[in-house]
């Protein structure tokens, strides 16, 4: 059986002019669209072509690949320039970015440095509790994590199809290759358009998802030679391609609907692109990628890639902006070329040009000494969180909301808590245990876990919803005893007890947890249900609320607490540059001058309303911080602390509450 046409080996320049214009795509859509352009996803298929080009000619050369070989010529070309912007990076991060995004940051860097931070991403993305989080100056490095990933094992692949096709099968290497690859291709595709659909925010970051990608690449490769028009179509595919790779970021909303079919559009612009670069003509869009500019800027575009990102988070920080103006942005591309140019030089090259076959003991050491000094700042910068974050806070020097109940007031020596390096992680206790919470926007499964008395209690209460009820977990936990309580916790994240989505906000799974939810309380119904009264600084209950809590008429009695305020800025960063009257919020703003339910009608007889919004605004202003104690941990959820020290105040208003039972 005849195999697949080799195609001529030569070198490509409109290659190297295509990474130009996806990396320099990438850094003009972040610094002034503030968005995504699918320019990742143009490297991702010119990785699939190029890579498997060269292992299965090496395969079918030698009929073996070197894996230690093939690992050090991979860790020669990626680590040199990588290494450097992650140390350069790290150091710059400890003088220019706020506290609080500290521990963040040192994740993401050690996730960069092992090729995991698409999957650090991929959580972060579904965890609602860290959907707040600030972009850092590593998160770029998700492609390069998936790219990493995909050069590890597609040796794999290719040696287990040669060894299938010649020893198994008897069959030509390069037609099992294609059909292997075609196989990858409909199943990751399948799977990406899936994921996609249900689960977006992880998609995009989800290696299996893009694998098809790749695989596009390689069937690409071996397709090639087959691929041939007439000179007119070539010429038209060219320029078709290139318009297609260009435009992309702007026809697609592209950080919200990729990978899936819509990354069909880029990765199909390449392929035109290289299909008729193949037959190039005298006006062929191959005259233009493959001219010298394009492809020296080819050739620096990974450091140019590399070092765009950190340098724009590194802008917004240093001038505490959301915006880039057109001479900033300017700027920003005129050093990231700089640095570019001088990294690949004096780094890069030197490293580069040392043969990997008979200099593997002096290339590992050259590269170990290239990777210490990221690692040495990230383990000594994660030491030093690890030791200057939390301590003891006490009532009397951080009462926090006991400050307006009981008039307590902290000594003006204490510091505030919980400080700023503690304050993204300063969660609900039963947010430590997976079981006790869901999430996701798939997961409809109900979890449940009990606090406080849990043996012989006097009084159940049920405290259900999503992380605006969890939050008020401390400060039930913190009156339990006291009342003889047990705290029975249904919380999924992004979740409200409702019976239905009258706002657009809920999804499918949220609606599905509800009815399991409904029919667990039914089955066994607690003292008091514990949920909230209001969504944000509306001025009515929402109409899904009233219908759920009519359904609990005459089984159980519904404790409603008003929503809490929302800051204009995440506190924890706005307190880190300006006074707390700075970041504070007119309570106008935050709250409306209504109290909802009296601007409510048809309200069930079993609802016991409670607002405190005394313990967050002044008759003026919502400040962000209360009594030493910092109030919110992002712009809406509350500080453990802050919510235990609403625990006295709270239980002045569960205690009508259960007399209602009596």
């Amino acid at each position: 059986m005849a195999d697949l046409r080799v195609p001529e080996k030569r070198f490509r320049p409109e290659l190297e002019g295509i990474r130009a214009v996806a990396a320099l795509l990438v850094a003009v859509y972040h610094i002034w669209i503030g968005s995504v352009s699918g320019g990742v996803d143009v490297f991702f298929i010119v990785s699939g072509y190029l890579i498997t080009t060269s292992l299965l000619s090496r395969m079918v050369r030698e009929g073996r690949i070197n894996y230690l070989e093939n690992l050090l010529g991979l860790a020669k070309r990626l680590f040199p320039l990588a290494f450097t912007v992650l140390a350069v990076s790290a150091v710059l991060s400890i003088f220019l970015l706020p506290l609080s995004t500290w521990r963040q940051t040192i994740a993401e860097l050690f996730s960069s440095m092992f090729y995991f931070q698409n999957w650090q991403l991929a959580n972060s993305a579904v965890d609602y509790l860290a959907q707040n989080n600030t972009a850092s100056p590593f998160q770029h490095f998700w492609a390069l994590s998936i790219q990493g990933q995909f050069y590890v094992t597609w040796p794999i692949v290719i040696t287990l199809v040669y060894l299938l096709a010649t020893k198994i099968l008897k069959t030509p290497v390069r037609k099992t290759l294609l059909a292997v690859l075609t196989v990858i291709f409909l199943a990751s595709l399948s799977y990406s358009v899936y994921i996609t659909a249900v689960n977006q925010p992880w998609a995009y970051f989800d290696t299996f998802a893009r694998a098809w990608e790749f695989s596009l690449g390689g069937m690409l490769a071996l397709l090639l030679p087959y691929l041939k028009f007439s000179n007119r179509a070539h010429l038209i595919m060219g320029w078709v391609g290139l318009a297609i790779i260009s435009f992309t970021g702007i026809v697609l909303p592209v950080s919200t609907v990729f990978p899936g079919f819509a990354a069909l559009l880029p990765t199909g612009g390449v392929i035109l692109v290289i299909i008729a670069s193949e037959n190039g003509q005298a006006f062929g869009v191959q005259k233009l990628l493959g001219s010298k500019p394009f492809q020296y800027f080819g050739s620096i575009s990974y450091g140019f890639y590399l070092w765009h990102w950190p340098l724009l988070v590194f802008y917004y920080a240093y001038f505490n902006t959301e915006t880039v103006t057109a001479l900033g942005g300017i700027g920003i591309l005129a050093i990231t070329l700089v640095l570019s140019i001088m990294t690949i030089r004096l780094v890069e090259k030197p490293v580069r040009e040392m043969p990997v076959k008979h200099s593997k003991k002096r290339l590992s050491k050259v590269l170990v000494a290239l990777m210490t000094p990221a690692i040495l700042v990230g383990l000594s910068w994660g030491v030093f969180v690890q030791a200057s974050s939390g301590g003891t806070a006490t009532v009397e020097d951080n009462p926090g909301a006991r400050a307006v109940s009981e008039n307590i007031q902290p000594s003006k020596e204490a510091k505030l808590q919980p400080d700023f390096l503690s304050a993204k992680e300063d969660l609900p206790t039963f947010y430590s245990d997976k079981d006790c919470f869901s999430t996701g926007s798939v997961s409809s499964k109900l979890k449940e876990c009990s606090f406080g008395v849990t043996e012989n209690p006097e009084r159940v209460v049920a405290l259900v919803g999503g992380s605006h009820s969890g939050h008020w977990f401390p400060a039930l936990e913190a009156v339990a005893e006291e009342m003889n309580m047990r705290i029975d916790v249904y919380n999924k994240d992004a979740c409200r007890f409702s019976s239905g989505d009258f706002d657009g906000q809920l999804d499918e799974a949220c609606m599905t947890w509800n009815d399991n939810l409904q029919e667990r309380l039914m089955a066994e119904p607690p003292d008091l249900i514990f949920t909230t009264a209001t969504v944000n600084s509306g001025d009515t209950v929402p109409k899904g609320y009233l219908a759920k809590w009519k359904e609990f008429e005459g089984i159980a009695e519904i404790f409603a607490v008003r929503d809490n305020p929302r800051m204009k800025v995440d506190p924890t960063l706005c307190l880190d540059e300006l006074s707390v009257d700075n970041c504070s919020v007119e309570r106008s703003k935050a709250l409306s001058d209504v109290v909802p339910w009296e601007n409510t009608e048809d309200i069930p007889d079993n609802v016991t309303f409670a607002d405190m919004s005394e313990y967050f605004c002044t008759d003026d202003t919502c400040p962000p911080v209360i009594g030493n104690v910092l109030v919110y941990r992002d712009k809406h959820h509350l500080t453990t602390l802050y919510s235990q020290t609403m625990g006295p105040a709270l239980r002045e208003h569960l205690e009508p509450a259960f007399e209602k039972l009596n």
